[in-house]
């Protein structure tokens, strides 16, 4: 396929979740777009693990190349197939999502509006009946809430659903590899995206699922892991931009409530009580990090 005819580069970091990449690649198959117009790559972040049963029914299917590279986290799985690509537009995901079928079809006609932005889509849980992955999606949706009221002035966009130009990507450098975790690293992008002069625009109609399992130790790990990258950001809001800013006491009063506008019958305290366990879980981590951090 020549460079010149595709838009869109796909790009799915993956570790050691084989059925949830089948599922989201089927969901590209089933993308109501042209297929001469967009390539997908998958990134897997690991040489022990193969995934190459796992994508084979699909290489007559799709523009599918498949990367492998030692285990070293997602942000540099992003940037290994971001830096590969050879679209006009780079589109990020996970594996444990699938997609809308005019999820392309949406992020082109954005773009033929906005073509030098980031573009940030909506993430909805795909697993309601999990009380725990439930709870982490609202507390997505109200950061969502507080971050981007102005659609076509938002500030914060997770990355299993956000694009920008290829271009613009490897010009800032991708995503900061110091982020190890899945945790974070969407953040740093997003701010050094702003602070570098770039646009961030909100698209809901640009909706992808997200199929996250968890149990209440899964939910705590999570959230322990984003107090640690809520830590390293800090660090590097520190070195570039000066003493960070705390948020405002509102800020957390408003997610402690927002549950009770957002969720239905007993299911609102019970996401409540799990807002409030996020908040230790991002605490302790984040103190975690500074004991164990080392400055380089």
């Amino acid at each position: 396929m020549n460079q010149a005819e595709t838009l869109f580069s796909i790009i799915v970091p993956t570790y050691n979740r084989p059925d949830k990449l089948a599922a989201c690649i089927q969901s590209f198959v089933a993308l109501e777009y042209p297929r001469d117009k967009f390539q997908v790559i998958v990134v897997n972040d690991s040489t022990e693990i193969s995934v190459e049963s796992t994508i084979s029914p699909f290489l007559n299917q799709l523009n599918l190349t498949l990367l492998t590279q030692p285990n070293s986290g997602p942000a540099t799985a992003r940037n290994t197939g971001g830096f590969t690509a050879v679209g006009k537009f780079l589109v990020f995901t996970d594996d444990d999502c699938t997609v809308a079928t005019d999820w392309l079809q949406n992020l082109e006609k954005r773009f033929g509006e906005t073509p030098d932005c980031l573009i940030g889509g909506r993430t909805l849980n795909a697993l309601p009946d999990n009380i725990y992955s439930t709870a982490s999606q609202q507390l997505i949706d109200y950061l969502y809430s507080y971050y981007n009221t102005i659609g076509d002035r938002a500030q914060f966009f997770t990355s299993n659903n956000f694009a920008l130009p290829a271009l613009a990507f490897q010009q800032i450098g991708g995503f900061d590899t110091t982020f190890s975790l899945a945790a974070g690293e969407d953040r740093e992008f997003c701010f050094r995206w702003l602070n570098l002069g770039g646009r961030a625009v909100y698209a809901p109609q640009v909706t992808v699922y997200h199929s996250h399992a968890l149990t209440l130790s899964k939910f705590w790990q999570q959230q322990f892991n984003y107090g640690r990258g809520a830590f390293l950001f800090g660090q590097i809001i520190s070195k570039r931009a000066g003493k960070g800013k705390l948020q405002h006491p509102s800020f957390y009063l408003n997610l402690l409530i927002y549950p009770f506008g957002h969720a239905a019958g007993f299911q609102k305290l019970l996401i409540a009580v799990l807002f409030l366990v996020s908040q230790v879980g991002i605490a302790a981590g984040l103190f975690w990090e500074k004991n164990n951090f080392v400055e380089e």
